[in-house]
């Protein structure tokens, strides 16, 4: 469950962030991920929940935003929406596509006090 180092280090981010910015604690947590990650949102939200305790997020609501995988298709020329790497353009069937973006895990916001 790689979920949960992913979660210890969001964790350890945001308080290296806390400790420049000066913030105390953290209230929310927002995160985008895109839908291409292999990131299982249930176990990031399990790890989260464990990784925070003790730490400036402790407490913290966590919201997980979902980017969808996208693609550009060299033979129809459009940028398609596709639900896992290797699929075929849903326009026209071509495999000849190039991953776009749905591969990103960032932390979006944070609401502090």
């Amino acid at each position: 469950m790689h979920e949960m180092s992913l979660a210890m280090s969001i964790v350890e981010t945001i308080e290296t962030e806390a400790t420049h910015r000066g913030f105390g604690r953290v209230e929310r947590v927002v995160l985008e991920i895109g839908a291409l990650a292999c990131v299982d949102p249930h176990a990031l939200t399990f790890g989260f929940d464990a990784a925070m305790r003790g730490t400036c997020c402790d407490g913290a609501e966590l919201e997980i935003l979902t980017v969808p995988g996208m693609a550009y298709c060299f033979d129809c020329q459009k940028n398609v929406e596709i639900s896992r790497k290797g699929d075929a353009c849903p326009e026209c069937g071509s495999y000849q596509i190039v991953v776009t973006g749905g591969e990103e895990m960032k932390i979006k916001s944070l609401e502090v006090c």
